[in-house]
């Protein structure tokens, strides 16, 4: 049964899934076209089994669907507005990058 998740737990899915570069990189892809699993691993560098396991977080996170396309599996954004979401995103962090540089990039290698 489906349910409609609180605005709290939308966002914590959303951190959860961004949290991660590789998913990160996945749902860039899948903002341009959805794509098999296959190709995502070739596109993207990475494993099967490691593409796998970052689909399944995606999924459980509610941002990624399935859709059976013969024998294969082609995964999308669960919602076309996920996609805009993600442009916006990347708008906002690129204004804040020119004008502020995270606290912690020099001790945590991260923001960089």
């Amino acid at each position: 049964m489906l349910t409609v998740a609180s605005d709290i737990d939308v966002l914590a899915r959303f951190g959860r899934a961004l949290a991660d570069p590789t998913r990160c990189r996945i749902l860039l892809a899948l903002r341009e076209e959805p794509a098999h699993p296959a190709d995502l691993a070739d596109a993207l560098g990475v494993s099967r089994s490691r593409l796998s396991n970052h689909l399944a977080c995606l999924r459980d996170c509610g941002l990624v669907i399935t859709v059976p396309t013969g024998r294969r599996t082609r995964y999308e954004l669960a919602d076309a507005r996920l996609g805009q979401a993600l442009e916006h995103l990347l708008d906002a962090v690129l204004a804040v990058e020119s004008d502020k540089t995270c606290p912690d990039s020099a001790t945590e290698g991260c923001c960089g």
